[in-house]
């Protein structure tokens, strides 16, 4: 029922807590771990928190790059705990299960859980579609990694199991995170190429931009129309420069 959801680790630093979020998945149905740059895996640390759920360890997946992990996924959930610069759009886990369980049915989904000391980046974050934030007390909202990923796996399957199944009907299909991640590279060296973002620090304002963009869920024919308009500027600007040299 979870074949297209994963659940990564970004930089987890214990292998104990890698063996552990493998057992909190593997009661609650869900097999698929991606570990992004784990300090320490395999390990028998990592074996013996899992309680006999190796087989998710063993096929869990490591990446060194943190975009390849997400990079075939369609929706991309954020877990923090952290108040942000910015705001981004923030669900409770029960609240977020309906968008998720409907999209799994349909694409890769991924719920992105960040290292055990600061979290998931804003970079990282910047990534996601969505937020969710568990309602933890104010004074002590720490959560370990392995309870955090315990409430959502819970929540995902009580609400399937309540039959929200309901699938989200679209015309076109979205954009995966390669696409919109390409979009992103080539847009932010066009904007500073033509001096809207200062090289130096262009990556506050891209910040807002990528919101922008996640809020509306690119499809991928939005993504290849944007696609075609940096190329066009990019063109553009290629002719200038030798009219320029030309003339002179």
């Amino acid at each position: 029922m979870f074949n297209n959801l994963r659940i990564v680790l970004v930089q987890p630093s214990h292998p104990g807590n890698i063996g552990a979020v493998a057992r909190a998945m593997k009661v609650m149905g869900l097999q698929n771990l991606y570990l992004v740059q784990p300090k320490i895996f395999p390990d028998p640390k990592a074996n013996m928190m899992a309680c006999g759920a190796d087989d998710v360890l063993n096929h869990a997946k490591v990446f060194d790059d943190f975009h390849q992990a997400i990079e075939d996924c369609h929706l991309i959930i954020g877990t923090t705990a952290r108040d942000r610069t910015l705001a981004w759009t923030t669900f409770t886990p029960k609240e977020a299960m309906p968008k998720i369980l409907a999209e799994t049915q349909l694409h890769q989904t991924a719920i992105l859980f960040g290292c055990e000391q600061w979290g998931l980046t804003n970079e990282q974050l910047a990534c996601c579609h969505y937020r969710i934030a568990i309602p933890t007390d104010e004074n002590f909202s720490s959560l370990n990694l392995a309870a955090a990923v315990q409430v959502i796996c819970y929540e995902l399957r009580a609400s399937y199991l309540a039959g929200l199944d309901a699938v989200e009907k679209k015309l076109e299909k979205p954009a995966d995170g390669q696409q919109v991640a390409s979009f992103y590279e080539r847009l932010e060296k066009l904007l500073i190429e033509v001096e809207f973002l200062h090289p130096d620090h262009p990556k506050l304002l891209m910040r807002r931009l990528k919101r922008l963009f996640n809020r509306v869920r690119l499809e991928e024919v939005e993504v290849n129309i944007l696609q075609g308009i940096v190329s066009a500027v990019n063109e553009y600007i290629g002719k200038r420069e030798k009219f320029r040299r030309d003339k002179s």
